[in-house]
C-alpha cells in the first residue's frame, strides 16, 4: 500500500502519479493507491515487470518477433484511469474531452536511461455540439433570407418568378437543416461518429472519429513534454457522394457556368456579392446596438448622470459612426438603380444613340467591375435621384452631430450652474430647469436619429438583398445545393478546430510565447491528409480542401465563464463566425491583456496531403496527381506567409524564440522544394510540416477517410519519431517502439471502437504499396469491410 500526501483530482498530482507509476514498476508486480485523509480507496495499478534481453545484430531492422496475443514487454498495464488522469481531470477539459484510454510504456534512451510514455486517446464532446450550433444558426440565417427576399416588395414578373424559385429552394434547405437538427437533439448514442457511420444522412454534419491522441513524455532530456494531434477523418460530404467530384472542382465549374448563364439579370461579382453579405450582416448587427445605445442615453438624461451621459454618447457616436461607414460604398447606390429597375411599370429606354460617349463609357466601367448588364438599355438620371441615397445616410451623421450638440450645450450649462451654487451666488438660478429638461429635450432628437436609421436600413437591406438574389437566382439550383455541402463539410472541419484550439489552450497557458504569438499573429492550424488521389477520394480532397481553408473565416475570443458552463459559444453567420472559449478566472486571469480585453484570435489554416495507398500507386502511373501538387503548393505558400508574420509582428520573446530556431526556415525551405519535387508518395513532406508545425506553437490535425487505419499508421510514427529526435530514443528500439504503439496502444483501440474488430483494414497486396515505416506488424491487420 502507498499513502499520497496529495489528492487525485490535485493539479499537481498527474506529474508525481505519473513518476510514482513508473518507479513501481520496476520493483512491484500490483500496488494500491489509497489517500492520506480517511484512507479512501483511489484505484490499483498493475505492473506487467519488464525484462529487457540484449539486442540482437540486425533485430532493430525488422519487424518484432513477438507472438500474436502476447503482451509487448514494453507496455506498463494501468487499471485506474482516474489514479493517472491527473491535471487532466480539470473543468475545461472535461468539457471537451470524453473516455480516455491509457496506455502506458517504458522504452530505452541513447545513453542507457528509460523514456516514459504515456498515451492517450479522447473522444470530444465537440463532435455533437458545434455542429447543432452551427445548424442552428444556419436556420437563422436563411430564414432570415427568406423574409428579406419576400420584403423586396414588387417585382417585375421575371424578377417575381425567380424570387419564388429561390423561396422554394431556401424553404427546402430550411426544411433539411431542421430534420438534422431534430436528430441530433435526439441523439443519444457515442460522443463520436464511428467510421461505419460516414455515410448516415441523420449525422451527416457531425465530424468522422473526432478522437485527441495525446503522448506525455518524461525523460532526462525533457522532464514532461506533451504532443498532441487531432484525429479526424476528412471533412467530406460522405452523404451526399462524390460522382461528381468535390467542392473544389464542383466550385469552380459552378463560377464558369454562372458567366454564361441565360438569366437577365445583372450579375455581380463573387466580391461584390460577398460585400452585399458583409453590409447585411452590419446592418442586423448595428441597427439593433444603436436602438439600445439611444435608450442608455434617454435614461441618462432622465436620472440627470453627467457622468453616465458621457459614457452613453461616447457608445452611440462610436457605433453610429461604424454604422454610416458601412454604407460608404458605390454598391449599395448601384444596386438601389437596378432595384429600381425591377419593379413593375419601369419603361426602359433603348439606348439607340450610337454617338453616347457616356452610355459607353458606363457599360465599360460595368464590364471592368465584373458587373455584366444583360439588359440593353440603362435608366436615366430623371427616372431616378441616385442622390438622394446619399442624403438620406447622411441625415444619420447629421442626426448625431445634433444629439452631439445638443449633450455637450446640457452638460455644459449644468457645470454652469453646478459652479453659481458652489459660490452660492444664484440659489434660484435662470437656467436651472435646463437640468429638468434633459430628457424633454434629447428625445426629439433621439427619434429623429432612430427614423433615419430605419430609412437607410430600410434602402441599404432592399438592395444588397437584391444583389444577393441576382446571385441565387443566376445559379439555381446549384447555387444551394453547393452551399448545403459546404456547410456540411464546414460544419466538420469547425468541431475538430474548436477541439484542438481548446485542448492547446489549456497546455500552452504557461506558454507566453505561444499567448502572445497567439495575440498578434493569429493560431496556426496544420491538417496532414492520407487521401488518395484516385476514384472517390479525389472528392473527398477537393471537400477538404475548401473545407480546412474555409476556417480562415473563424476567429476566437476568449472571455472568463460567469459560471460552470465552459461550452464554446458559436456566433456570425456563413463566411464569418466568432467561437467565444469560456475560460475558469485563474485560467482566465494568465493571458495577455490585449486577449482578456475581447481581441479577436484569427485562424490560418494549412493543408499538406500526400498518398500513400495502392489507389495512390494507381494514380501515380496512370491517373493525375495534380490537385494534390496544387494543394501541397498553395498551403507552403500559407505557411511562408505565417512564418513572415510571426517574425514581423510578434511581441519581443516570441520574436526571439523564433530567431533562435536557426532551422526552421531551413525546414520551409526543405519544404518548399519537397512540393515542388516529382516524388512518389514524398512522405518527407508529412515529417517537415509536422515538425515545422511544433516548432511555430500550432495546432496539429491528421486525416485519412475515417482516420482509423491510414491515421493509426501515421500518428504512431510521429509519436515514435519525436521520441527519437527529441528523447533520444534508442536506435534499435524504434521499429520496436513502433510495432508495440501499434498493436498493443490507444490506435487499435480505435480500431475496436469503430468497427468492433482489432484489424486494420489492410491486406497483404495493399501493405507492399504502403511506405515502409506506415506498414503495421503482422498480425494486427487483415481486410474488413467498413
Amino acid at each position: 500500500w502507498i499513502e499520497l500526501p496529495f489528492s487525485p483530482r490535485d493539479e499537481n498530482s498527474d506529474t508525481l502519479l505519473f513518476l510514482l507509476n513508473i518507479f513501481c514498476s520496476c520493483f512491484l508486480p500490483t500496488f494500491c493507491f489509497r489517500t492520506l485523509n480517511g484512507g479512501k480507496k483511489i484505484g490499483n495499478i498493475e505492473v506487467s515487470l519488464m525484462k529487457m534481453g540484449e539486442i540482437q545484430n540486425g533485430e532493430a531492422d525488422h519487424i518484432t518477433t513477438e507472438t500474436q496475443g502476447q503482451k509487448c514487454t514494453l507496455v506498463c498495464e494501468c487499471s485506474s484511469p482516474d489514479a493517472v488522469s491527473g491535471s487532466d481531470n480539470l473543468p475545461l477539459l472535461n468539457t471537451v474531452l470524453r473516455n480516455p484510454i491509457y496506455k502506458f510504456y517504458r522504452f530505452p534512451s541513447s545513453d542507457n536511461k528509460w523514456i516514459c510514455v504515456r498515451e492517450q486517446m479522447s473522444e470530444s464532446s465537440m463532435s455533437l455540439h458545434v455542429p447543432k450550433q452551427l445548424l442552428t444558426l444556419y436556420l437563422k440565417e436563411d430564414t432570415r433570407r427568406i423574409e428579406e427576399l419576400k420584403d423586396l416588395g414588387d417585382l417585375s414578373p421575371h424578377w417575381d418568378n425567380l424570387r419564388q424559385s429561390v423561396i422554394t429552394h431556401y424553404e427546402e434547405m430550411v426544411s433539411v437543416y431542421q430534420e438534422n437538427l431534430a436528430e441530433l437533439e435526439k441523439y443519444t448514442g457515442p460522443s463520436f461518429k464511428s467510421s461505419c457511420s460516414k455515410g448516415e444522412k441523420s449525422l451527416e454534419f457531425v465530424p468522422i472519429n473526432l478522437h485527441l491522441q495525446r503522448m506525455r513524455v518524461h525523460s532526462q532530456k525533457l522532464k514532461d513534454a506533451l504532443y498532441d494531434v487531432i484525429t479526424i477523418g476528412a471533412p467530406a460530404a460522405h452523404s451526399q457522394g462524390f460522382k461528381n467530384g468535390g467542392l473544389r472542382k464542383l466550385l469552380s465549374r459552378f463560377e464558369a457556368e454562372k458567366k454564361n448563364t441565360g438569366y437577365q439579370c445583372i450579375y455581380y461579382s463573387p466580391q461584390k456579392t460577398a460585400k452585399a453579405k458583409e453590409i447585411l450582416s452590419s446592418i442586423n448587427h448595428l441597427q439593433p446596438l444603436i436602438s439600445s445605445h439611444t435608450d442608455h442615453l434617454l435614461n441618462s438624461a432622465r436620472a440627470h448622470s453627467a457622468e453616465s451621459l458621457k459614457n452613453s454618447l461616447k457608445t452611440l457616436t462610436e457605433t453610429t459612426e461604424l454604422f454610416v461607414h458601412s454604407f460608404k460604398d458605390q454598391l449599395v447606390s448601384n444596386a438601389l438603380l437596378a432595384l429600381y429597375t425591377a419593379r413593375p411599370g419601369y419603361t426602359i429606354k433603348k439606348l439607340s444613340d450610337p454617338q453616347s460617349d457616356t452610355s459607353e463609357n458606363e457599360t465599360q466601367d460595368q464590364e471592368q467591375s465584373h458587373e455584366i448588364t444583360r439588359q440593353d438599355s440603362i435608366p436615366h438620371h430623371s427616372e431616378y435621384d441616385e442622390e438622394e441615397w446619399d442624403r438620406v445616410w447622411a441625415n444619420v451623421g447629421k442626426s448625431l452631430h445634433c444629439i452631439i450638440a445638443m449633450t455637450d450645450r446640457l452638460l455644459e450649462q449644468s457645470n454652469s450652474t453646478n459652479e453659481d451654487r458652489m459660490d452660492n451666488s444664484s440659489l434660484n438660478c435662470t437656467t436651472s430647469h435646463i437640468n429638468d429638461n434633459w430628457h424633454e429635450q434629447l428625445y426629439p432628437l433621439i427619434i429623429t436619429l432612430k427614423d433615419c436609421v430605419e430609412e437607410v436600413v430600410d434602402r441599404a437591406k432592399k438592395s444588397m438583398t437584391f444583389v444577393v438574389f441576382q446571385e441565387l437566382a443566376c445559379g439555381l439550383p446549384q447555387c444551394l445545393q453547393l452551399t448545403f455541402r459546404r456547410d456540411m463539410v464546414f460544419s466538420q472541419a469547425l468541431s475538430g478546430l474548436v477541439c484542438g484550439f481548446l485542448v492547446k489552450l489549456h497546455s500552452s497557458l504557461h506558454n507566453q510565447s505561444f499567448l502572445q504569438q497567439l495575440h498578434t499573429v493569429g493560431l496556426l492550424v496544420q491538417y496532414e491528409g492520407l487521401l488518395s488521389t484516385y476514384s472517390e477520394e479525389v472528392g473527398m480532397l477537393e471537400d477538404m480542401a475548401v473545407g480546412v481553408s474555409d476556417l480562415k473565416h473563424v476567429s476566437f475570443k476568449i472571455t472568463e465563464a460567469k459560471s460552470d458552463d465552459f461550452l464554446p459559444v458559436i456566433t456570425g453567420r456563413r463566411e464569418c463566425y466568432e467561437v467565444e472559449i469560456k475560460l475558469p478566472t485563474k485560467m482566465f486571469e494568465q493571458l495577455p491583456q490585449g486577449i482578456k480585453d475581447g481581441k479577436l484570435l484569427c485562424v490560418h489554416p494549412v493543408f499538406f496531403n500526400v498518398g500513400i495507398n495502392e489507389q495512390q500507386t494507381i494514380a501515380e502511373r496512370f491517373g493525375d496527381t495534380s490537385l494534390q501538387e496544387s494543394i501541397n503548393q498553395e498551403n507552403v505558400e500559407h505557411l511562408n506567409e505565417y512564418y513572415r508574420l510571426c517574425v514581423d509582428k510578434s511581441a519581443p520573446d516570441c520574436l526571439q524564440l523564433f530567431q533562435e530556431q536557426n532551422d526552421l526556415k531551413e525546414l520551409l525551405e526543405n519544404l518548399q522544394q519537397n512540393t515542388q519535387a516529382k516524388k512518389r508518395k514524398n512522405v518527407e513532406i508529412m515529417w517537415l510540416a509536422a515538425t515545422i508545425c511544433r516548432k511555430m506553437n500550432g495546432v496539429r490535425f491528421t486525416c485519412c477517410k475515417s482516420a482509423k487505419d491510414r491515421t493509426s499508421m501515421s500518428v504512431t510514427l510521429e509519436q515514435c519519431s519525436v521520441l527519437r529526435d527529441e528523447h533520444d530514443l534508442h536506435k534499435d528500439f524504434f521499429i520496436r517502439a513502433l510495432d508495440c504503439m501499434r498493436r498493443e496502444g490507444c490506435r487499435i483501440e480505435n480500431v475496436l471502437k469503430n468497427i468492433n474488430c482489432r484489424k486494420y483494414a489492410f491486406n497483404v497486396i495493399q501493405l507492399l504499396t504502403f511506405p515502409k515505416f506506415y506498414r503495421p506488424p503482422d498480425g494486427t491487420y487483415g481486410k474488413v469491410h467498413n
